[in-house]
């Protein structure tokens, strides 16, 4: 199946279905001190699922996302939703970027035509993209196969597929963070010749440190491991549970969009910068976006099935001599340590933003553009191939 244009268009009785269920919700008791240490409390919930209910207006937000070009296509079986905007520059760099979870491509949303037409946006368009987002397999609009789904390597395979057989792609940029970064570092790991660079905002919990001795260990890498332990006991619930049981979880989640509100707000408010940044009421709409995507398209329970995968015979990833840029935003999770990112990347260009927590371009999108451009524009010479 060729890429064919898309467009977003819910039909009316899905969104009447939701409304619906979201006038009869059961609220459960309030237990604990509210503070949202056992969990996102009612009171914080409660007036978004109000506003959910009786203001929030999905049709606008389909108008706004189809100012993109979207488009379907099947990569090995798997239905594929992606965003394609042509660069506006004497010689665009394609980049290819993936998203992470709880969020989806709309991740990337607010910086997607400052990088394909930087001169419209206080660019010179000679950093002009030729910009992909795709919807990772099983999340959004990517549907998953009945009965499959994917780990990070595998949609790494697929992603080089998408770009090279289906936009014509022999060479390109990768990028993402969260689940995006893993497949964009998988990419680098299997099609290094494919690759210009590389440019990523995390690199996921480091295991190879949580593995090792202490004794063997930096005092950098010793801190990283204390403070990554920490947090997966603390905070890493839903990585245990979607590791393990997602089937079972998906029940709940695709049933119930004020238990899938709450399962996914409670992380936007945890991981942004300041905490709870995107979660105040000026956010309430782009925040009801993402989480009306997961429900209309009911991949909430597949898009969790990934950490299973995942967690499941995974081939660990080796260091790659592709040139990589990290950008590390202060709030995000786990900040690896930087002596052990030299030794395992080739690192040219690493950037300590000023602010911004985990969703990266959602939460900082000015910076995070000028950082890509930054990092990507002496790379462009290893780019010799422009599609007509």
């Amino acid at each position: 199946m060729s890429a064919e244009p898309f467009q977003i268009q819910i039909e009316q009785e899905v969104l009447d279905d939701l409304r619906e269920r979201l006038r009869h919700v059961r609220w459960p008791s309030q237990l604990g001190p509210g503070d949202w240490t056992t969990g996102m409390p009612i009171h914080a919930l409660e007036p978004i699922v109000t506003y959910w209910k009786e203001s929030f207006d999905w049709r606008k937000s389909e108008k706004e996302l189809n100012r993109f070009h979207h488009f379907l296509c099947s990569v090995d079986g798997f239905p594929i939703h992606f965003i394609h905007e042509r660069g506006i520059g004497p010689k665009p760099l394609p980049i290819i970027l993936s998203h992470g979870w709880p969020d989806s491509f709309l991740r990337y949303q607010k910086i997607i035509l400052a990088l394909s037409d930087p001169g419209r946006y206080g660019g010179d368009p000679a950093d002009a993209f030729h910009v992909v987002v795709p919807s990772l397999p099983g999340f959004g609009f990517s549907r998953s196969r009945e009965g499959k789904s994917l780990n990070n390597l595998q949609t790494a395979d697929l992603w080089v597929k998408l770009m090279a057989e289906h936009l014509g792609y022999q060479t390109f940029a990768a990028g993402g963070g969260d689940v995006g970064s893993g497949v964009s570092r998988y990419i680098a790991e299997r099609h290094p010749e494919k690759i210009v660079g590389l440019h990523v905002t995390d690199i996921g919990i480091i295991r190879a440190i949580l593995a090792s001795p202490d004794n063997s260990l930096s005092a950098a890498e010793l801190t990283y491991k204390r403070e990554a332990t920490q947090w997966m006991v603390q905070e890493g619930g839903y990585m245990t549970i979607q590791s393990t049981k997602p089937q079972t979880l998906s029940y709940a989640l695709t049933d119930s969009p004020v238990g899938l509100a709450a399962w996914i707000l409670e992380k936007f408010h945890g991981w942004s910068d300041p905490q709870g940044k995107l979660q105040t009421r000026d956010s309430w709409d782009e925040l009801l976006t993402n989480i009306t995507l997961y429900w209309i398209t009911g991949t909430i329970g597949s898009s969790a099935h990934v950490y299973y995968n995942n967690s499941r015979g995974l081939t660990p990833l080796v260091k790659n001599n592709v040139p990589t840029g990290l950008a590390l935003f202060p709030a995000d999770i786990l900040l690896p340590p930087e002596d052990w990112v030299r030794k395992n990347f080739a690192i040219q260009r690493l950037t300590r933003m000023p602010r911004g927590g985990h969703f990266t371009a959602w939460e900082e999108p000015e910076l995070f553009v000028e950082d890509i451009r930054e990092f990507f524009r002496p790379l462009r010479s290893r780019f010799d191939t422009v599609p007509s």
